[in-house]
């Protein structure tokens, strides 16, 4: 593990979350230097059982969302253990939990009780929906978003059948909003020395996400029905299939499509109106991607590489879960890397993946068994 030198160093987060959003958050903010300790209820994160392990409480799902903290282990329906969480909010800068608001009510731990003994304190909570609306009571996970904030609507629209993303998006990308809204909340403590409470909705979080390049007409029009991105709706938008296998390529200015029907032998289509301009491209975007699939199809991956890459067209190879993880690329770069865990042996472990540098930020610890760090922080008992 890395040294604490993130630009988040020196601040310390107290983290109740469970499962993957907020666990992504208080993670990302790890990575970054704060020292982030995770108090876990006596049966632990449920995701401390979610998948494969070598040991109990420490499943693959638990691993990956979970580097970078202090493991301790509170019950805080007991009114002594309360007091020792209120005690560490006394020093702490975030305090941070994706529980609904009345839950954390009934806990003791709501944003006033909280903010009482740490004014200066930033209290960050994600819930299904907006605080103040009809449906701030309503739980939510992932699969549920995914459906109401129109991803899985989206899908279905582009294939046929509604079907949800193979991965969390919902829980993960709010996940990084949180820590965004964090840290610009710790900016603004910064400047004025004032705390605040920063609530995270994962429906309006998720809708404002996706709407944002399918407004097209409706942004105009008003019209529901004029909402949606030809492009993102095409047939052929997607890895083409080559000779033996795939590429992934996108063209977007003039300049990049007339060199892109040079490489394709179809320089006719630079002059021809359809093709000619964005505008054009757009309202013919099925037919220009059936043509672009006809030529690609013609010719090895690896040919393609080359020639798209002489002429400067963004591409790739399309990878698998597999091809990922054979990658000697993300090796490499420190993506992918095997580390040694105390208890638990040999891991595969993500990296963080943005370069700090002046203050470099990465892992600073192997994720906690349950309740590791109790006596490094509440001392030892005599």
């Amino acid at each position: 593990m890395t040294e604490t030198t993130g630009p988040l160093a020196g601040i310390r987060v107290i983290d109740l979350t469970i499962n993957v959003l907020g666990p992504m958050a208080t993670q990302l903010m790890g990575d970054m230097g704060a020292d982030v300790v995770k108090v876990e209820p006596p049966a632990g994160d449920p995701m401390r059982e979610m998948g494969p392990r070598r040991s109990p409480g420490m499943a693959t799902h638990f691993v990956s969302f979970n580097r970078s903290k202090r493991s301790v282990v509170l019950d805080l329906k007991q009114p002594d253990q309360l007091e020792k969480l209120m005690a560490l909010v006394d020093g702490a800068d975030v305090f941070v939990h994706n529980m609904r608001a009345a839950a954390a009510a009934r806990l003791g731990i709501g944003p006033d009780a909280v903010r009482a003994r740490n004014p200066a304190i930033v209290y960050a909570y994600a819930t299904g929906y907006a605080k103040d609306g009809p449906k701030r009571d309503r739980p939510a996970f992932d699969d549920v978003i995914q459906g109401e904030s129109g991803i899985a609507g989206l899908i279905g629209q582009a294939n046929g059948e509604p079907r949800y993303m193979p991965y969390a998006m919902a829980d993960k990308l709010c996940g990084v909003y949180l820590a965004m809204a964090v840290n610009a909340a710790l900016v603004h403590r910064e400047r004025s020395g004032e705390g605040q409470v920063v609530h995270l909705p994962m429906l309006e979080t998720m809708v404002s996400f996706n709407l944002a390049d399918h407004m097209w007409e409706m942004a105009f029009s008003g019209e529901p029905a004029d909402a949606g991105f030809p492009r993102m709706f095409s047939p052929n938008r997607r890895p083409y299939p080559t000779k033996d296998g795939y590429i992934s390529l996108l063209a977007v200015t003039d300049a990049q499509f007339r060199r892109l029907f040079r490489v394709l032998a179809r320089d006719d289509l630079a002059d021809d109106p359809r093709f000619a301009t964005m505008v054009g491209r757009n309202q013919n975007v099925r037919e220009l991607g059936g043509i672009v699939a006809a030529a690609i199809s013609e010719r090895s991956t690896a040919e393609w590489q080359r020639r798209l890459d002489q002429a400067d067209i963004p591409n790739a190879p399309m990878n698998t879960l597999t091809d990922l993880f054979a990658d000697p690329y993300l090796w490499a770069q420190g993506l992918l890397r095997r580390y040694e865990h105390p208890s638990d042996g040999t891991y595969t472990e993500i990296g963080f993946p943005i370069d700090f540098a002046s203050t470099p930020a990465g892992a600073t610890r192997p994720p906690a068994r349950l309740g590791e760090h109790d006596d490094e922080v509440f001392g030892k008992a005599d």
